[in-house]
């Protein structure tokens, strides 16, 4: 039911009292109930990103191989033969926490669809989820839920789900990240832009019928958690990826003719944001006519259909004499086709419903004077540098790695891909677990896509220039460490109120960092999403600035993986100091979270990702595995666990505690095996690269220096027990 507008009532849609005098000047009278709902959307932080674009300016977003960056519905870049690869990462943090299957599933749909809209055939999923402590009585029930819907859906579409990310912390107890990321192929001459044009060419809504769900969703993300958030419950969309699997189908049929002038996903606040992003990119107007929308309930007012989020629906702008053939593809799909609309020379927005005018709106304002805030930022204070010789070694190594190997950010997650559909299609080249990014083979081609996601939200939280920083690195290394030449990011930049200014501060700092490792690394960023006021009661996540990264191989088959076979080498190169500030060792040996966390060094990052992806091209490297969490000793363990085949580890240097050695989470440093170590690091010193020999491969026992010996099937109990055993005895 309509309501009388004012201010009381904008601030309920999310607009303070600046904002709503700039909605009366702007129309010169009080707005209609559907227009007000039209601006508070388009103006909340979910769509205007009104408190992050001063600092996304920052970020380089241009490379020679860059097609479309930020600003179209995903990231365009060539990837060579004629070819396109399009991809971008979005949050559905809000839905996920209130109704984790859905809220996780239509993140997966709306992904896919911000990447076919663009004229490409989804090829790979990822995702980078954040939950709350396993300790916390919900957060079972999340990741269950969330874990069933990314696998529910994009099952049932057909596309694989080959990587991702998981992180535990009591930060995010009452809000949950799920960050979904799609990457597809297209032809790089048929890429289909958004920017509608053509006085009186037909508006045409296709896909699924317009129901009540998501109802100012775009709001809902927009604004903290509190004790009543389960109350949110409507505002959360219902998806069915059947129909995204006829959509896909019946927009790339379209898509193969000359009839889309534009198209555009109905995302994030539904028909008003695709039907005012098209006409305002095109510098046209628009005319609706609500009428002749696909209702699937009666009675829908005006409000409802411009603000429902209801799930695979798209917008087009099509030819008129292509009309009829564009309405025979879809009715061939069983999916709904209406003319909603004209394309005019007003630019205005006009929404029709049941003969009256519910909206009109000048569409130049609505876009160029949504706010813009420069909010003041608080600087995070700097962490003390540990000192390691200092930090007692509790445990030995046998015990602390048993440990590590074992806990929750670092257990095996069979458990949760195995729920996933990974190799759909048969390109699928490594596959969850096997290697430190995903490799997806181009079909009929021998070039292949190297995928990743990374962040690590403890570095963030107590430094986040170099959390931001390391973020872009780690995705960088992990393509190089199978071979792939990395070629730009997307990012999904989750963080608290940024009314707050030590959020803001965290959010520019992170922003500076990212910003010197995109241009360090030549890894530019072509699309991403801001996900704000991730609080709940006032409680804030970690800042995660989550990174998902792609590269190219010439050649898939040349992809190494992290898999030991008998009778290697296994040298370690980069320099290590034995950084334990932020370590996971610290927190589950030590129970600490303490310290600056370890320092990323830009040009040596390049100097060693370079040598080390020329020794993998050149057939030298067998496997190749980045070190990260949880240091050297935790990544040779994940080297031996995926064959079987265990290592005898070397002593360390002297000078370097062990614990700190074998432990620490220094930078730029990767695990190779090699036939021949001696002629490998003589080439690694040869290009001022540090490399030394740590173990060599063999037997089905990990021998440690200090004498420790752990049976490879032991350590794979160990790590695959979390999981299973948590979910079982939640059940109980």
């Amino acid at each position: 039911m309509e309501r009388d507008v004012n201010q009381a009532l904008a601030r309920e849609f999310g607009l303070n009292a600046e904002e709503y005098q700039r909605v009366l000047d702007i129309m010169g009278r009080t707005p209609s109930f559907t227009e007000l709902g039209v601006f508070s959307v388009m103006w909340s932080e979910h769509c205007s990103y009104k408190s992050s674009r001063v600092w996304l300016k920052q970020l380089p977003t241009k490379a020679p191989w860059v097609i479309h960056g930020p600003g179209e519905n995903a990231g365009v870049v060539a990837i060579g033969d004629g070819l396109a690869a399009i991809f971008k990462m979005e949050s559905h943090n809000h839905p996920s926490f209130i109704e984790p299957y859905q809220g996780a599933a239509t993140g997966v749909g709306g992904i896919l669809r911000d990447v076919f809209t663009m004229g490409a055939r989804p090829i790979a999923n990822l995702n980078a989820l954040r939950f709350g402590s396993p300790s916390n009585p919900r957060t079972r029930h999340v990741v269950d839920g969330v874990v069933r819907g990314i696998g529910g859906y994009g099952n049932c579409v057909g596309v694989p789900t080959v990587g991702g990310e998981i992180n535990f912390h009591p930060a995010y107890n009452g809000n949950p990240l799920v960050n979904a990321m799609t990457v597809g192929i297209a032809a790089v001459d048929k890429i289909f832009l958004s920017a509608a044009a053509g006085i009186g060419n037909p508006v045409i809504y296709v896909g699924s019928k317009t129901g009540r769900d998501g109802i100012h969703g775009a709001t809902m993300a927009s604004a903290e958690f509190d004790a009543n958030s389960e109350e949110k419950r409507p505002t959360v969309q219902v998806g069915d990826p059947f129909t995204e699997k006829l959509l896909i189908e019946a927009c790339l049929e379209l898509m193969a003719t000359d009839a889309i002038v534009a198209i555009q996903d109905m995302g994030a606040a539904g028909l008003t944001s695709s039907s005012v992003e098209m006409a305002g990119k095109g510098g046209v107007g628009i005319e609706l006519d609500l009428d002749h929308v696909p209702a699937r309930e009666t009675g829908m007012t005006a409000y409802e259909f411009m603000l429902s989020e209801s799930q695979e629906r798209m917008l087009m702008v099509l030819r008129p004499d292509r009309q009829d053939m564009a309405r025979a593809i879809f009715e061939k799909w069983d999916l709904d086709f209406s003319v909603i609309g004209t394309i005019t020379d007003t630019g205005r927005i006009v929404v029709k419903h049941q003969g009256a005018i519910k909206a009109d709106i000048p569409l130049g304002p609505l876009n160029d004077q949504a706010p813009l805030y420069t909010r003041p930022t608080v600087e995070t204070p700097k962490r003390e540098l540990l000192n390691a010789a200092r930090i007692e070694d509790r445990l030995g190594l046998t015990a602390a790695l048993k440990k590590l190997i074992a806990c929750p950010d670092l257990c095996s997650r069979a458990w949760v891909w195995d729920q996933y559909d990974s190799t759909v299609g048969g390109q699928t080249v490594k596959r969850p677990g096997a290697a430190d990014a995903a490799v997806v083979k181009l079909e009929g081609l021998k070039r292949g896509l190297a995928l990743t996601t990374d962040c690590t939200p403890r570095y963030c939280l107590a430094d986040p220039e170099e959390g931001g920083k390391q973020a872009v690195a780690e995705a960088w290394r992990n393509l190089t460490a199978v071979g792939a030449r990395p070629l730009a990011i997307t990012d999904n930049m989750n963080f608290g109120n940024p009314e707050k200014p030590e959020i803001m501060g965290q959010f520019a700092a992170a922003i500076r960092g990212m910003t010197a490792a995109c241009e360090a690394l030549d890894f530019p960023v072509v699309s991403g999403n801001v996900s704000l006021y991730n609080e709940t009661e006032g409680k804030g996540i970690l800042p995660t600035p989550a990174i998902g990264g792609l590269g190219v191989l010439e050649d898939a088959s040349k992809a190494v993986g992290i898999g030991l076979t008998p009778w290697l080498d296994v040298v370690l190169v980069g320099q290590t100091k034995g950084w334990l500030g932020q370590s996971l060792w610290l927190r589950e040996i030590n129970g600490s979270e303490e310290g600056a966390p370890p320092p990323v060094d830009l040009t040596v990052e390049r100097t060693n990702g370079d040598f080390v992806r020329a020794r993998i091209l050149s057939g030298e490297v067998r496997a190749c595995h980045d070190v990260s969490d949880g240091g050297v000793l935790v990544a040779l363990a994940e080297m031996t666990m995926v064959n079987g085949v265990g290592a005898r580890v070397y002593s360390h240097p002297r000078e370097i505690p062990g614990h700190a050695f074998w432990f620490g989470e220094d930078q730029g440093r990767y695990l190779v095996a090699v036939p021949d170590s001696a002629s490998f690091i003589r080439a690694a010193e040869a290009a001022g690269v540090p490399a030394m020999r740590i173990a060599t491969s063999g037997g089905g026992d990990l021998t440690l220096p200090d004498g420790g010996t752990i049976s490879i099937e032991s350590l794979r109990t160990a790590n695959a027990a979390f999981f299973p055993e948590w979910m079982d005895s939640n059940r109980s």
